[in-house]
Parts: C-alpha cells; structure tokens; sequence
C-alpha cells in the first residue's frame, strides 16, 4: 500500500471533544470518522486491525470447537416477547415496526436468536454440548456514548452461546472459554487484562466475569485485593461491615436541626461522626414510580447495581413531593409511616447512638438504637464497597478501588432464555428438559481502541505486530533522489513479495511530515531509504517503540528485515 493512496487524513492538532488519548489518536490518525452520536466510519488502517482481531478471535473460538453462524441484525419482536426482554429492557432496544406494520427489533445482543436457530436441532441429549458463535454489527441506544470506540451505539461484537445438559459440563466448558479469552488478549498484544467478578445485568444469570484493561481512564471501578488477588467489578463487589454497639445506648430524642439537610450538615451540627449516622436515599420505580426508601450508614454510598437486582426493577433518583408523606432531608426509620418500601443497609445492622431523621421539618432523632427502636428491620447488602474496605475473600481491610475498561465478559446464563423460549430436549432417560447455557462476548472495536489506550506515546499508537494495520513502515525520504527512489522501490516490490504487509511512503514532502505520519500510523518497524543512508550503503530499521535501532548494508536489508519480524512474531 502506497501512502500516497491511503484514504484519510492525518493531522498533529488534538480535537478538542477528545477525552481519552485513544480517541484523540485514532481521529487524527485517519482511523475513523465521526458519523452521528455513538456512531463511526472506520477508514482502512482501523478495519485492519479490526480483522486481524477477528481473526485471532476465531481462532481461539475455534480451537475449543465453536462453530461460526450468523444472526440477522433485524429480529422481530416476538422472539423479545418469548424471553420477556423486549418489555423489560428500556430504550436501549431500538423497536420499530417494517411496511406491513410488523414489530422488529435491532439486535443489541443475541441471545433470542442463538436459541432460535439451535432448538429444533436441539432435542435430543445426543446433540449436546456445542457452542455457535458470530462476529456481527450492533445497536445499542446508549443513553451517553463517550470516548470514541470504548462506549458506542452501533459496534462490532464476537458473542458465543454454548449449550449444555448439566452445570458441571457448563462449568468445564465455561473454564475453558476463561483460558481462551486470556489468550486471545494475550496474542493481541494486552497480557495485563484481568479478570473480575461482575454482575449479569441485563443478560441474566448467577455467575459472570468481566476481562478488565486497568487504566485511570476506564468507565468501570475494580475492588482489587493485593493480599489474595480477590477481583471483582465495584457493582458486583460484597461490602464487609463490622459493627460494633456502644455499651451503653443512649434515650431516643428529637432534636431541632435547622437548616441542616444533608449527612455532612446534620453531623456537623450535632458533632458526630457520619459513621455514627443513618442516613436515607430515596429512590422510585421506573415501572410504577412506587418510592423505594433505603437506610444506610451514613459514610457509605448505595449501590444501584445491587438494589435494581434485589428489586427486579430499574431505578431513578426519587422526586420527592409534599403528596408523598415524606420529609425531604429529615427522613428517619422511626414511625416512618406511608406507602413505601423501606429497605435497611447491613451497615445499620446492631448499631446504636446513632443520628437519623425525625419525619419531621428541621428535626433529627439522636440515641438510634437499630436493635431497640427498628425491630422489624431486616438487612441487606445494598452499600458500594469503599477503598481500604474489609475483602469478601480473606478478611483484610486491603481493598483497593481501581478503573478499568470492560474488554470482554462471560456468563453462566443457566436455563433464562431456553426456559422463557420453550427449548427443550429428551434426556437419557426420556425425561424432557431444558439446556443450559453460557454466553461470551468481545468488542472488537473497543478492544482495539484499548489496545491504543495501552500502546501509545505523545506522538501516537504503538500496535502490536499481531494487530498492527501493517509490519512495517517504508520511508523514502527525498525520493527525488534517483538512487533513493529506485532502491526503495526495490526493496518495497521485495518485501511484497515475501508476503510482508508494507505502507510504502513515497511523497515528496518533508522528513518530519513522513516521520510524523508515521508516528502515527503505529506501525511496529520503520524502514529509512535517505540520500545520507544511501551515501553509506545502509539502511535504518527502527521499531516504533524506540527499543530497537540498527543500521544494516542494503544488500542485507531484506534478509535482515524478515529476520526481525520473524523474532518479534
């Protein structure tokens, strides 16, 4: 490929609606192009790279005996109707209907349509396990699309579905695609990924793991334990409490608090600790708006992930109006009276000489005694876990709070959609049943944006040679100069022809402009042709990363150059 030719332009400025440096990169090094909200073009050097990830994607599916099909991106809504996810999934499910008013979805993910094609295939014990999967376009109505390819609308998505007759051969099966995926990040040139405990969401089941890239950048927060390697994502992670009571509880009284509404206002005014304070969080139901009234140690913050699942509802922050018997800023577990669902934190739980609010204007209750004043109180874990935390696995206040981008994610979804979808087969012992299912996903363009993420410098990407859109990067510089351009000619048509991936830049414009595009393009290995290079008989090959420089003779640059990449690979 001749730079001359390559479609996209390259330019030094940073756009200035760039957060993240890969973002940043990739527009001003002709990758993509914005389309609309969430939305990309991808020019060539992007969609070579993107295919050789699918590439090493397929290999790895293939070689624990996944076999490539193909969903439609269109479905209808029936098959959302039998899983009941075209109700319970909110606008991200882009619904509509074609020219004879049918119903149709676009596919956000493809659960519905993988037990579609297998169920009739499916009905005897004979058949099982297998695993099907695709690499397709999807459309996700995300509410807020961010940093260029990590959080998308329409995207590129390796999803596999694997089938089962028991949870043992599931989790056998369910190992085995863990230590796939680990080396699928490992070949693409992101060894550092780690896996973390997560929770299901949407997609439905008991066990899950997300693969995370630790980055201060990353949308997601990870609970990491240095002392027994516990991982889990921040939404999945259990907060550990120990409590202990005062040995004395003090009377329960009211106290006027004016003009103090917040945890942080009310402690200050009666002096206290916030951890000695109880404090509420209100929330509605997006189905009913019904107010959903949770109490929790003061210092502690609530997990949304952990209540919509306890609740078997999506959430919004509550709007609290004087017909809803609440007392905005002062609200408290005694004589707490009303239509609501009142839900406890275990972070209260045997606690006392605690401060909460009074149900009433500008008044707080001191002396709480959880045990002795809200007997009926049952606890639940609903508290997001705090750097320095207590770890679920051993026990230490060890936890550390770090971000990270979700590059990939398995589930154990055991029998949601072949049960709600009438998949059945006859067992054994003619008893019919229903399978049981695993599901493994892998962004394609947002592994590549974080693969940026990790490979990059002030001057651009450094990709990995697995992934890299070419090997390597010839520069002509001066190619007015007859024995430049004729040996770098030579050697490009040499290299082709030894089945080297070759951007051959023969422009007649300045060293740093070709230095800078080629910054740029990322491309592992450069390759110098110069008027003052050829005056030595030498060529100069340079990695990108700046680890590796050497000046080799002419006659050897081809030999020399194959040897290199033979090494790197």
């Amino acid at each position: 490929m001749k730079l001359e030719k390559l479609v996209g332009d390259r330019f030094r400025e940073r756009p200035s609606d760039c957060i993240i440096d890969s973002h940043a990169l990739m527009v001003r090094g002709g990758y993509m192009k914005y389309v609309a909200n969430g939305i990309y073009s991808s020019y060539m050097p992007l969609k070579r790279i993107t295919r050789k990830i699918e590439q090493i994607i397929r290999e790895e599916m293939d070689a624990i005996d996944g076999q490539e099909v193909q969903f439609p991106v269109v479905m209808p809504a029936s098959l959302w109707q039998e899983s009941g996810r075209y109700e319970s999934i909110g606008k991200e499910l882009v619904r509509f209907t074609d020219r004879n008013k049918s119903p149709l979805v676009l596919g956000m993910t493809h659960e519905e349509a993988a037990v579609q094609l297998v169920r009739e295939y499916g009905q005897s014990y004979t058949k099982y396990p297998f695993m099907i999967y695709q690499i397709q376009t999807k459309f996700r109505d995300e509410a807020r699309p961010r940093a260029g390819l990590i959080r998308v609308r329409e995207f590129t998505m390796k999803d596999a579905y694997s089938f089962h007759t028991s949870q043992a051969d599931l989790e056998e099966y369910y190992e085995k695609c863990h230590k796939a995926y680990e080396r699928i990040y490992e070949r693409v040139g992101l060894p550092e990924v780690i896996s973390v405990a997560s929770d299901s969401g949407m997609m439905g089941g008991s066990i899950s793991h997300e693969f995370m890239l630790l980055t201060p950048v990353g949308e997601d927060s990870i609970a990491i334990c240095p002392e027994c390697d516990y991982r889990a994502n921040m939404e999945a992670a259990e907060c550990i409490i120990h409590n202990t009571r005062d040995d004395v509880s003090e009377e329960l009284k009211l106290v006027h608090t004016p003009d103090s509404h917040t945890i942080e206002e009310v402690c200050a005014f009666l002096n206290c600790e916030e951890k000695k304070s109880c404090k509420a969080v209100v929330y509605q139901r997006n189905s009913d708006d019904h107010y959903i009234v949770l109490f929790i140690r003061g210092d502690l913050e609530v997990n949304e992930t952990k209540l919509t699942n306890y609740l078997g509802d999506d959430i919004h922050p509550a709007v609290i109006t004087e017909e809803s018997g609440l007392c905005a800023g002062y609200i408290g577990p005694v004589d707490l009276k009303g239509d609501f669902t009142v839900l406890y934190d275990r972070s209260l739980e045997g606690l006392n000489n605690l401060c909460c609010g009074g149900n009433a204007d500008e008044h707080h209750y001191t002396g709480l005694d959880m045990k002795r004043d809200v007997p009926e109180a049952e606890y639940h874990d609903f508290a997001k876990i705090q750097q320095g935390g207590i770890c679920p696995h051993c026990g230490k206040p060890t936890i550390t709070i770090s971000r990270g981008i979700e590059v990939g994610n398995i589930f154990q979804l055991g029998t949601k959609y072949t049960k709600s979808m009438n998949m059945t087969y006859v067992d054994k012992d003619g008893e019919s049943r229903y399978p049981i299912m695993g599901c493994y996903g892998i962004g394609v363009g947002r592994l590549a944006a974080s693969i940026c993420e990790a490979h990059h410098d002030e001057y651009g990407p450094i990709w990995p040679l697995a992934v890299a859109p070419w090997q390597i990067h010839l520069c002509a510089v001066r190619p007015d100069d007859g024995e430049v351009k004729a040996y770098a000619d030579k050697l490009y048509e040499e290299l082709q022809s030894k089945g080297v991936e070759v951007i051959y830049d023969d422009r007649k414009v300045s060293p740093g402009v070709k230095f800078s595009d080629a910054d740029l393009i990322g491309v592992p290995f450069r390759v110098i042709v110069s008027p003052r290079n050829m005056k030595q008989n030498i060529v100069e090959i340079v990695s990108r990363d700046k680890s590796f420089s050497a000046n080799v003779p002419v006659d050897a640059a081809l030999e020399e150059i194959l040897k290199i990449l033979s090494q790197a690979k």
